[in-house]
């Protein structure tokens, strides 16, 4: 946990910013994989620790803005319960850390929320995604799972993207820690594969460095021979000569942070000329990204940076036709960059997400787009310093999508359908990802360096 104050400033802030009423932040729950003690990993509602730093289940925390008061809701272990778990620190004992006063059991909280219902004070609360939090919810204010969303509070998400949004130099810090064991993790990748593994037995000593950090997975490893597949989680697919691998993985470390990065490399020693071909016109992309980060710039206008120096390359390979401007207005570079350049990153790898993309990465003067293609991107407002980011651009040549639109005769003017299929069909894909702060004058790449250049990857595969 950060010093108490941390969390009492947040939380300060966060009634400043809520102004009346009360808001209500429910912990998450343990939760059974295929029967009820045999549970899933646990993971705290990221926006519960951001306010409190309390990593253990079935807490809530209630904040009484109208009269300056907090209450933390919950129950210590009973001795029957430490028989199966062990004794634990008393719930005064992190409450104390996090600068509460006030517990109470969870038993109260209905009470509580009843009598600030008679009282008509307003209840704030953030429109839950897990199923069992809904119905807790439900039961407390007595109205129906299906009308959370409607009665969930716009002033509230408002508020707490306003502050999760902007990294102090403590979370910064423990960003730094998962991206440097995410770049571990990859590195090892890089080094581990051979032709003959499957997907899978790569993937596996990826997390077993995760874990060995004292953190998890940040998200379910993508590591696949099929890098076309945007979201293809490591399988049983054995590696083979000519092939690439697509690793794209992350860790959280002890206190949640995220770290989030994709590397692209081959299954033989060198890559063929072909796909240093592709891979050089995506790491061009996105060098080219990384230099128009600053304050002020819509990420929007980045990741059309980075489209049209997609474009431009695969126009000098022949595969796009026409101006490279308008081929991207077009929509032409969708076809092989069919997702956005990045999201921001934090608690979340991607930055409460649970709060909609459109509020976090959007604005009232940037809006989400309806395009294939960009609508993908998960944030398009104006960069401002402090937020945490990931830039990754691609190329994906899918061959069901390249049917799809050569049926359709889409955008015939400006791509060669006829040189893709002959001679790029089965290429697969290539992403190179990094994480980033925005600083006063520009950017700073988070963690540690890790090979991205066609030689620096050659050589950690021995080529």
């Amino acid at each position: 946990m950060f010093d108490e104050k941390i969390y009492a400033e947040r939380r300060d802030k966060l009634k400043a910013s809520v102004k009346n009423g009360i808001i209500l932040l429910p912990g998450n729950e343990e939760t059974g994989m295929n029967y009820k003690d045999n549970i899933y990993h646990f993971r705290q509602d990221s926006t519960f620790l951001y306010f409190t730093g309390i990593d253990r289940p079935a807490l809530s925390l209630i904040i009484d803005v109208d009269n300056n008061t907090e209450v933390l809701f919950g129950n210590d272990l009973t001795v029957e319960e430490m028989v199966w778990m062990g004794p634990q620190q008393k719930l005064t004992a992190f409450a104390a850390k996090a600068g509460i006063k006030n517990i109470q059991p969870v038993s109260a909280i209905a009470t509580v929320l009843k009598n600030a219902v008679q009282q008509k004070q307003a209840v704030h609360f953030i429109a839950p995604y897990r199923a069992e939090i809904a119905l807790q919810l439900s039961e407390w204010l007595n109205i129906t799972p299906g009308q959370l969303q409607q009665h969930s509070s716009a002033s509230l998400v408002k508020a707490v993207i306003a502050q999760r949004s902007y990294k102090s130099i403590e979370e910064i810090s423990e960003i730094e820690k998962a991206v440097d064991i995410t770049a571990a993790m990859h590195l090892k990748a890089i080094q581990f594969a051979q032709a003959g593994m499957k997907e899978f037995e790569v993937a596996a000593q990826l997390e077993c460095i995760a874990a060995a950090s004292g953190g998890s997975l940040a998200f379910p490893t993508i590591l696949t021979v099929n890098g076309q597949y945007l979201h293809n989680h490591a399988g049983g697919n054995i590696l083979q000569s000519g092939q690439m691998v697509l690793c794209d993985a992350g860790a959280e470390n002890a206190m949640h942070y995220a770290g989030d990065m994709t590397r692209t490399f081959p299954v033989d020693k060198k890559f063929t000329q072909q796909q240093k071909d592709i891979y050089s016109i995506v790491l061009h992309a996105h060098e080219s990204a990384i230099a128009a980060l600053r304050p002020g710039v819509p990420f929007r206008d980045v990741h059309v940076i980075a489209c049209e120096k997609l474009t431009a390359g695969l126009q000098q390979l022949g595969l796009i036709k026409g101006n490279v401007k308008e081929a991207v207005q077009a929509g032409a570079h969708t076809l092989f960059f069919q997702c956005g350049l990045g999201h921001m990153m934090g608690l979340d790898v991607h930055d409460m997400e649970n709060l909609g993309e459109e509020n976090v990465g959007y604005s009232n003067s940037i809006t989400k787009s309806k395009a294939f293609g960009f609508k993908s991107l998960r944030l398009g407002k104006e960069l401002e310093e402090g937020f945490v980011l990931t830039v990754e651009p691609g190329i994906y040549i899918i061959p069901e999508l390249i049917d799809q639109w050569q049926a359709e005769k889409k955008l015939i003017d400006f791509i060669n359908y006829e040189k893709l299929n002959s001679l790029f069909r089965n290429f697969g894909g290539i992403r190179v990802e990094e994480d980033f702060i925005i600083t006063a004058t520009g950017s700073r790449l988070l963690g540690k360096p890790l090979a991205k250049s066609i030689a620096a990857i050659e050589a950690l595969r021995g080529g």
